[in-house]
């Protein structure tokens, strides 16, 4: 199956969403229970960070009819660099719920030294030159994450993500 839109689906690629290692992010939430009545109190921080994908791996699967079709998918795999160094890697499955115009339903998982955490988003082609993807949930340190991955293309396999992590 031949994808003209290559970049477009890697703008996608870059959901869910990056991460990198080294953070340890504390609760969200506390409750003060000094007396009876009192109301629980949450303390949301947002961590944001960068992160760069670099493509590694990329298929394109043509599951229904010849060509372009819904259902048909798109599978990336990206080492995720901080500073240059390798701290986790990020996969990305986008599914073809429209053709004309083009809409794919994406799903990722970034995974990091401190756990992992998944991302989706609804693409309409062709992309903006920005894609936010929600962050959905996650394991580890990332188990109550919630924000957003903004994905911007740098190139056909290079990725910049920035992180709004609340928890």
């Amino acid at each position: 199956m031949k994808i003209n839109k290559v970049h477009y689906l890697s703008a996608a690629a870059g959901l869910a969403t990056a991460l990198a290692g080294g953070f340890a992010i504390a609760p969200l939430a506390s409750a003060d229970t000094s007396t009876s009545n009192s109301a629980h109190v949450v303390d949301q921080r947002t961590e944001t960070f960068e992160l760069v994908g670099k493509q590694t791996s990329i298929q394109d699967l043509d599951l229904g009819r010849a060509g372009i079709s819904p259902g048909d998918q798109r599978v990336i795999h990206e080492d995720l660099y901080r500073g240059g160094k390798k701290v986790g890697d990020h996969s990305v499955v986008c599914t073809y719920t429209h053709v004309d115009p083009a809409a794919l339903q994406c799903l990722g998982t970034f995974s990091l030294p401190e756990g992992q955490f998944a991302a989706q988003a609804l693409l309409h082609l062709p992309a903006p030159s920005h894609v936010d993807v929600g962050i959905t949930g996650g394991s580890g340190d990332y188990r109550n994450a919630r924000g957003f991955v903004r994905t911007v293309p740098a190139g056909d396999t290079e990725r910049h993500f920035t992180v709004h992590l609340n928890r």
